[in-house]
């Protein structure tokens, strides 16, 4: 919300960015809108923060491993998926803090899941 109100950033949905300009420090942007096509520059940028939005990449998995409403794959214990033999890790999985510190974390555990999993048998 403090974003928002601030009236020094702009937003821009569904917008990729293309190229960042400047030689030391920013100085504009040219972005392309993935809904229209249409490509633009901004000049005067002093900053970009960019956002990937938080829609899982799990659609190859549709009828593989379970997954709920929003396409997070489902966690039954530790790292385990709803197949025998198949971790997760990542924010495929992390539905509440998406991050990337917690998705490496998460790769941890999935190893040590399989480890432990692969010595059981």
């Amino acid at each position: 919300e403090r974003a928002f109100a601030n009236e020094k950033i702009e937003f821009h949905f569904f917008t990729e960015l293309k190229e960042v300009l400047g030689v030391e420090k920013v100085s504009g942007i040219r972005i392309v809108n993935n809904q229209t096509q249409e490509e633009g520059l901004l000049p005067n940028v002093e900053g970009v923060f960019v956002a990937i939005g938080h829609k899982p990449n799990t659609d190859f998995l549709q009828g593989f491993v379970e997954l709920d409403a929003k396409g997070y794959v489902v966690v039954t214990e530790g790292t385990r998926t709803s197949v025998e033999g198949v971790f997760v890790a990542g924010d495929v999985a992390d539905f509440r803090y998406r991050q990337g510190v917690t998705a490496a974390g998460f790769g941890c555990m999935a190893a040590i899941d399989l480890e432990r999993f692969l010595a059981g048998k």
